[in-house]
């Protein structure tokens, strides 16, 4: 049976993919800290004779390399990530970011263990040629702007997974996740489709930083994963670097307004500034929407969530979160 590790297994996407590696017949191994993960997203796993969870910090050079050994695949998923986090706390979002990735390439060099390296769309910056494509040209902002740390560092982990392909033949895949979205993703650190559910439930007026106007595509972690699991066990993905995303744009207002409407509830809308909202200075990126055409001719993916569909997992996940609250108190 194939053992793959998870970093950041607790997390939202990490025990969506574990989940699904269990329901495939692999060994799921799960190494998380828990700093932003959660042990109730992997309780339903628990009992499971084909997972394990370890709870530790991957900067422990002992226990990476006891798992690592046992692995015939890793997928690295463990980093800050959130707005709010990487503007709060942008020095441990550079020490996880790169030293994290940089402690799991070396330990997989160590035993010949296939990496999937998870980044971000955040690395295209600026970029104004939209849809994104992966042999784009990025544009980063100001490094006084705190904002950039997390698109610079996951820019670096790119560079660094790709240097030890091409000058050791680890093999090594890239993956460009955009926003992805479902049950589990907290709102804590600014992911807003959480944060627009959580306070349309509760009757409270759902905050839409600046204009509004900026647009996004939102990717359901169901198909995010089922991505992750293909190109994990797919030869010509080594070396490459892949988008994951959906194509179905949406600005902010527009899914405001969807998640008051579908949640039936009498929230309002309000405007906050960037400033008030980040920091001083913060910036944001009009539009951000993926090209899928090279992941789609690899592995044949294609999104089979709309964002309706999603949404409504969520808000069920919520309500299903806000009732069982509710029995407690």
């Amino acid at each position: 049976m194939e053992r793959i590790l998870v970093t950041g297994g607790a997390g939202f996407i990490g025990s969506h993919l574990s989940e699904l590696l269990v329901k495939n017949g692999y060994h799921a191994v799960a190494i998380d800290d828990l700093s932003t993960g959660s042990l109730e997203n992997i309780r339903h796993l628990q009992a499971e004779p084909n997972f394990q969870f370890v709870r530790e910090t991957i900067l422990n050079a002992q226990v990476l390399d006891r798992l690592t050994s046992q692995a015939d695949i890793i997928v690295h998923l463990a980093a800050a990530v959130g707005v709010k986090l990487i503007v709060e706390d942008p020095v441990r979002t550079i020490n996880t970011n790169i030293m994290g990735s940089e402690m799991v390439l070396a330990t997989a060099n160590r035993y010949g263990c296939k990496v999937l390296l998870a980044s971000t769309s955040e690395v295209y910056g600026k970029g104004v040629r939209v849809p994104f494509r992966e042999d784009d040209d990025c544009l980063m902002g100001p490094t006084t702007h705190s904002r950039w740390a997390y698109a610079t560092s996951k820019a670096v982990d790119e560079f660094l997974g790709l240097a030890y392909q091409r000058q050791f033949g680890l093999p090594v895949v890239i993956m460009r996740f955009f926003n992805t979205i479902g049950p589990r993703q907290t709102g804590r650190y600014g992911m807003v489709v959480p944060r627009f559910v959580r306070r349309a439930l509760k009757g409270e007026p759902l905050q839409v930083y600046g204009d509004g106007k900026q647009s996004r595509c939102f990717a359901d972690v169901a198909d995010v994963s089922e991505a992750i699991m293909k190109l994990a066990h797919h030869l010509q993905a080594v070396g490459q670097v892949f988008n994951i995303g959906n194509t179905q744009e949406i600005t902010i207002r527009e899914l405001a307004e969807r998640i008051v409407k579908l949640t039936g509830s009498k929230s309002t809308i309000e405007y906050v500034p960037y400033e008030e909202a980040y920091a001083p200075g913060f910036e944001d990126m009009r539009r951000r929407a993926p090209s899928i055409d090279k992941i789609s001719a690899l592995i044949g993916y294609k999104p089979s969530c709309s964002l309706d569909d999603s949404l409504m997992r969520v808000i069920k996940y919520e309500r299903d979160r806000l009732a069982e609250n509710s029995s407690r108190a």
